[in-house]
C-alpha cells in the first residue's frame, strides 16, 4: 500500500500473445512522468509472471494491456492469483480494446476500471492518484473483487 513516504508503484504489464506494446509504453512513460515508480514486464507475460513480479516489486497498481482479445481468460486469472496471494489490495487496472459487454464481468473479477483506446493518459494518472492516495491516506484497503 503507498504511503506518504514513497512513491506509487505502478506494474504495467502485456499478459498473453500480444506483440503491441506502444500504448502501454505511453502509458507507463505518462506515469513515471507524473511521479510514480514505474515497473515495465514487457510482452509476453503469463498470469503467474505478472502476479509474482507484481509481489516482488510491492506494487500498488497492476495496469494490463490487453490487445488480443483473451482479456476473459487473462484478466480474471491475474486478480484470482492476486487475491490467492494475499495482494486484494492492488488496485488493477485495464486498458486496450475491451467490448462494452465485457466490462461488468471484468469489473466483477476485480478491476477497477478500464481505460479503452482514446482515453488520456492524464485521466490514468488522476484516476491512480485519487484511489492510492485517497487509501493511503484513509489507512483503508481496497479489497478486488
Amino acid at each position: 500500500m503507498a504511503d506518504a513516504s514513497r512513491k506509487i508503484r505502478v506494474l504495467v504489464a502485456k499478459p498473453g500473445l500480444d506483440g503491441h506494446d506502444r500504448g502501454a509504453k505511453v502509458v507507463a512513460r505518462a506515469l513515471r512522468d507524473a511521479g510514480m515508480e514505474v515497473i515495465y514486464t514487457g510482452l509476453r507475460q503469463t498470469p503467474e509472471m505478472i502476479v509474482e513480479a507484481a509481489l516482488q516489486e510491492d506494487v500498488d497498481v497492476v495496469g494490463l494491456s490487453v490487445l488480443s482479445g483473451a482479456h476473459m481468460t487473462l484478466v480474471p486469472r491475474i486478480t484470482a492469483l492476486l487475491r490467492e496471494r494475499g495482494a486484494d489490495d492492488v488496485l488493477v487496472l485495464v486498458g486496450g480494446i475491451i467490448p462494452d459487454h465485457d466490462i461488468p464481468a471484468l469489473q466483477a473479477a476485480g478491476v477497477a476500471r478500464i481505460f479503452g483506446p482514446g482515453s488520456s493518459t492524464a485521466d490514468i494518472v488522476r484516476f491512480i492518484q485519487e484511489q492510492v492516495g485517497d487509501a493511503a491516506a484513509s489507512g483503508a484497503v481496497r479489497v478486488a473483487r
